[in-house]
Formats: structure tokens, C-alpha cells, sequence
């Protein structure tokens, strides 16, 4: 069982329904989890230029960040934190042409993935990690994110 916490303390708009996130976090899952609380904090892009900054030295916002959790202090299961930019992911998805449904579900896939340890730092891990979005997304009924 998966509980989401989703936080939008701007209260920005456009952002799935709880259950669709639920669904997609779900959905990810590479292994089973008896109960799993999955943040999901959705800021503007200012937060996330600020932590892009901060974490990986990078001075623009980003669509999503992952911040993996390995503590043995929580009382609950956690693989960590998503950070998602609803004002990129909305403008990716118009520049992109794909419907924002599928780009939300992309963002929470391609987090989710980090977050279980993969990565995208040289073409063998990339083509891994997005053959692997490509396979959850189409199970959900998306198309290839990667095919615009």
C-alpha cells in the first residue's frame, strides 16, 4: 500500500489527482512494499532552481528532483522525496506536444526510478533507465515520452 504525502505549499494549479499520483508511484514499484509513504512536493521555479542549485550545482529549475531517503530513524517506509516544477512540467508538455496527463505520469516514473537507484549518467545506464520509463508508461497507457 502506497500513501502519498503531496505538498503544494504555493498552491499551484494543474496537478493530478491524488489517486492518479498514487497510481503512477504504484505503478513504479520495482519491488513490494507493505506500506510506503511517497512525498511528492510540487513547487514553482523558483524553489526548484534554488534546490537545483543547492544539490546539484545547477542554477535553473529542473522538472523533477529526487532525494533519496536511506534513514534508519523513520517509522515508516520511505524511498525518499520527489520535487517536481509544475510550471516546467506544464511548459514541457506544450513545447513538447504531449498531453500534460502523460508528462505528469513521465515525471512521477522517471523520479520514482531515480529513487530505486537509477540513474542516467552515461548512455548504458540511460538507455536502462528509459527503456524501463518506456515499458511502466506504456502499461498505463502512455506512449514512448521519448519519441517527440
Amino acid at each position: 500500500m502506497v500513501k502519498i504525502d503531496l505538498q503544494n505549499d504555493e498552491e499551484l494549479e494543474n496537478i493530478p489527482a491524488p489517486g492518479l499520483l498514487n497510481h503512477w508511484v504504484e505503478s513504479s514499484l520495482l519491488t513490494d512494499h507493505d506500506q510506503l509513504e511517497q512525498t511528492i512536493r510540487v513547487v514553482g521555479e523558483s524553489e526548484s532552481r534554488s534546490l537545483n542549485l543547492q544539490y546539484r550545482m545547477i542554477d535553473s529549475p529542473t522538472n523533477v528532483l529526487s532525494f533519496p531517503s536511506k534513514s534508519e530513524y523513520l517509522d515508516y517506509e520511505c524511498l525518499g522525496d520527489l520535487v517536481i516544477c509544475s510550471p516546467l512540467v506544464i511548459d514541457e508538455a506544450l513545447q513538447q506536444g504531449k498531453s500534460l496527463e502523460a508528462h505528469w505520469a513521465h515525471m512521477v516514473v522517471h523520479g520514482m526510478l531515480h529513487l530505486q537507484d537509477f540513474d542516467h549518467g552515461n548512455d548504458i545506464e540511460a538507455a536502462k533507465m528509459e527503456t524501463l520509463e518506456v515499458k511502466i508508461l506504456s502499461t498505463l497507457g502512455y506512449s514512448n515520452p521519448y519519441n517527440i
